[in-house]
């Protein structure tokens, strides 16, 4: 595989600098990477339009953390192209090379040594008076919340336009099975490995005792119709874009049927090792 990528967060000294040490590997390496204009410009060199990039990169290197990575994927959102990322961030379930590991695993994708996981979104409707507003697509979640401090939001739930309840909450995130190890896992939600096709409904702080996540199948379609007049709403797409709501407004959210995010898995690393490895899970700790 010689048609590679690199989305960089320039905003990340390590990051750069990491780059331009891939950079350096691959002119060794003779598999020069491709860069759009904005991370050619920063790393002083030759870059593309991003219709060229988006055209003719198989796979891209995204160096930086999860939130670097998915924004790599609203960028490449509807084409083939294939991440793999290199965390520089913290948790890091998204990015799975670790920085002294990534000139060998490189070496392993340029060599095609590595299978491809197709991880599902959300594809999210907001409709204000019934007309379509905005069409969002989201690989880890959509999540409604308010922005008034100590104010609870009624949220009517519904599934395949099937009353379910109305529930008084802070919020409710609406999750893919890669986004259960993000926000949704600090609202007690359970981890689903990426391959599943499933959503998760997790709220957030609900003022109630019958309120838990719940899972929900790939065909189903939930809607979210926030109550009452609060005028201080809004929707996230994956922690990163806001966009305003208003009571009465519907937010349909399903499973795209047409667009994937296609990643690497590496050769004796797949997602059980990283949950170990993250979580701590199995792991003995010495109590003084």
């Amino acid at each position: 595989m010689k048609e590679l990528g690199m989305i960089v967060n320039l905003r990340k000294p390590e990051a750069v600098s990491m780059a331009k040490k891939l950079l350096q590997w691959a002119k060794d390496n003779d598999c020069p990477f491709m860069l759009p204009h904005q991370e050619a410009s920063a790393l002083t060199t030759a870059g593309v339009d991003d219709e060229h990039w988006l055209k003719t990169v198989k796979l891209a290197v995204v160096v930086g953390g999860d939130g670097t990575f998915l924004r790599a994927a609203r960028y490449i959102m509807g084409t083939d192209i294939i991440l793999h990322g290199v965390n520089l961030g913290h948790l890091g379930f998204l990015a799975s090379s670790r920085p002294e590991e990534v000139e060998h695993d490189l070496e392993n994708i340029l060599h095609d040594n590595f299978e491809v996981l197709e991880r599902r979104v959300l594809k999210c409707i907001l409709y204000h008076d019934d007309s379509p507003l905005h069409k969002i697509y989201a690989l880890n979640d959509i999540v409604l919340t308010t922005n008034a401090i100590a104010r609870l939001l009624q949220i009517e739930i519904l599934f395949d336009d099937k009353f379910f309840c109305v529930l008084p909450a802070d919020g409710v995130i609406i999750s893919t099975p890669t986004g259960s190890t993000a926000y949704a896992l600090s609202a007690g939600g359970p981890i689903i490995p990426p391959h599943m096709n499933s959503m998760l409904l997790a709220p957030l702080c609900a003022h109630t005792l019958y309120s838990r996540p719940l899972m929900a199948a790939d065909t189903d379609t939930i809607t979210l119709i926030p109550k009452g007049v609060s005028r201080d709403l809004m929707l996230t797409q994956d922690g990163q874009l806001a966009y305003e709501v208003f009571p009465g407004d519907r937010i349909d959210i399903r499973l795209s049927r047409s667009k994937k995010i296609r990643t690497v898995i590496l050769p004796g690393r797949n997602f059980l090792d990283i949950v170990r490895e993250k979580l701590g899970w199995g792991q003995a700790f010495k109590i003084d």
